[in-house]
């Protein structure tokens, strides 16, 4: 059950030193009203209840606190339409550059602050609930005709990881979500520099590398990214902590390994920040800042290097099954397999037959550049 389900209820109360509720009918009285909001940390209270115990005026307010799992269900959403959660295989290649689907762009914000090397923007796209997807699908923007950088044809497309659930910004299944970083001279500084009201055709959704290898609500799945590579975990991420979904409650572990310059140039933190204090038996947060720290050698700190201080603790989650997706820079994927080669190894295994045995199963998942 999620609190924001409604913006307001009122239930009749005694006002008693543990705040405990009893639930009346009907829902309204003039006696003492409750009361929530959206994204609320604490339930308050009104009395406007003339006669209490000695029958004195009582004309105040009470707050009272709520247990940190209240607080996390008060910030999920509901979703909708449910029906998105019925298909028993993501949507794949719905538009074509022979045949595209033409979004509205409705949001673009820059996600990144003034000491980042370079910029990222957050787009949202209005697809009028005609381009379902699964998070980890990636979408194929075409430039438009006047494209004063590319020609505007399909040989030219931009591929960007969608950084939103099926449900999308406003959990309505109506929007797609995109983390695009500002490369100068090509079709990601027009979407950048794109406003409201603006239209791009779009191609997709397709590749399923970044798809989970296991839906079930306890699974564990690890997540290495560099820089807008952190779009499908985000997405995933999102889903487990943000979304109220019918059926759905993970209970798994999500651990998110983040790859960036600075601090300004971190994506999405604050939201993953506000998971991590929310569930912090599920979820995990590390990240490297490799212009700001420095790895163990005393070179610059990296993905890599943050993921090795862990690395026995990974390996172990792997073999008992978890799940591990590496996105963004492909620099990171040998690092990584060679730490974990030496873990293999420290513990008497052979490395090629582990590597081997975690593709088949595919709990080995990769896309980068």
């Amino acid at each position: 059950m999620a609190f924001t389900t409604l913006s307001q209820l009122y239930v009749t109360a005694p006002i008693l030193s543990d705040c405990s509720l009893r639930k009346s009918s009907p829902l309204k009285t003039s006696n003492v009203s409750f009361y929530f909001e959206k994204r609320a940390a604490a339930f308050a209270l009104k009395s406007n209840t003339k006669n209490i115990g000695s029958g004195r005026r009582v004309d105040r307010k009470i707050v009272c606190a709520v247990p940190r799992q209240g607080l996390a269900l008060a910030r999920k959403s509901a979703v909708s339409p449910i029906e998105l959660e019925e298909a028993l295989r993501p949507p794949t290649n719905l538009y074509t550059d022979a045949a595209p689907h033409t979004v509205t762009v409705l949001k673009v914000e820059k996600i990144t602050g003034s000491n980042a090397l370079g910029e990222t923007y957050h787009v949202v796209f209005d697809h009028r609930g005609f381009l379902p997807h699964w998070e980890g699908q990636v979408f194929g923007v075409m430039p438009p005709p006047d494209n004063p950088f590319e020609p505007g044809d399909a040989t030219k497309l931009s591929y960007f990881s969608a950084a939103s659930t099926r449900y999308g910004e406003f959990f309505d299944g109506r929007t797609t979500d995109l983390c695009v970083r500002l490369v100068p001279g090509t079709t990601s500084e027009i979407i950048c520099n794109s406003k409201p009201g603006d239209k791009f055709q779009v191609t997709g959704p397709t590749r399923e590398a970044m798809l989970l290898g296991d839906y079930s609500p306890n699974v564990k799945h690890i997540f290495v990214a560099t820089g807008t590579g952190v779009a499908p975990a985000r997405a995933n991420i999102r889903r487990f902590f943000k979304e109220d979904i019918p059926n759905f409650e993970y209970s798994g572990l999500a651990w998110l390994f983040l790859g960036v310059a600075n601090q300004d140039s971190l994506l999405y933190d604050r939201e993953f920040k506000q998971y991590l204090s929310d569930y912090p038996e599920n979820f995990r947060y590390d990240y490297a800042l490799s212009r700001e720290e420095t790895n163990k050698s005393g070179g610059k700190k990296y993905v890599q290097d943050t993921f090795k201080d862990h690395a026995d603790e990974v390996f172990d989650l792997l073999q008992i099954g978890a799940y591990i997706y590496l996105s963004g820079r492909k620099e990171m994927v040998e690092p990584i397999k060679d730490v974990l080669k030496d873990v293999a190894e420290k513990e008497g295994l052979k490395w090629e037959e582990v590597f081997a045995n975690w593709k088949r199963k595919s709990q080995w998942r990769v896309e980068v550049y």
